[in-house]
């Protein structure tokens, strides 16, 4: 059986996976807080904030591997896969697929995401497109 809180995350990877920015109106309250560094509060931030991303990964597909709802909140574990063809988080284009993953936590209150919190893997995706040196170490010998 689905629930709300799983139909909310359904069209967030809807919103993904189409990268159609305009979806948040469907699941993203307008007075969202998010707990993030490159996302402002508000559905309006999180609606600029994709469509920028869409812009830097213009054919990024999401993949959930873990959805879990526990009272007023709903954790998923995602993982995007794209090609990073266009200015992303102030990066210019490097033309190499990038992996991201991430945990997120939201809240939900009156059938929406009224509140976020992540973890991204933005030093494995910034060694993918060059901005930071692979480490030395056993696995950059094998």
């Amino acid at each position: 059986m689905t629930t709300p809180e799983r139909r909310l995350l359904d069209v967030f990877v809807e919103m993904t996976d189409t990268h159609n920015p305009d979806l948040v109106d469907r699941f993203v309250a307008e007075d969202y807080i998010n707990h993030n560094d490159f996302v402002a509060d508000g559905r309006e931030a999180n609606r600029q904030f994709w469509s920028a991303f869409f812009i830097g990964l213009p054919d990024v597909k999401v993949t959930t591997e873990d959805l879990v709802v526990s009272g007023d909140r709903v954790v998923g574990r995602f993982v995007y896969r794209g090609t990073h063809t266009g200015d992303l988080l102030g990066i210019p284009a490097s033309g190499k697929p990038v992996e991201i993953r991430s945990i997120d936590i939201w809240r939900v209150h009156n059938g929406m995401l009224v509140e976020h919190w992540d973890e991204l893997n933005l030093t494995q995706m910034f060694k993918q497109i060059g901005v930071l040196p692979p480490l030395d170490g056993p696995e950059a010998k094998a």
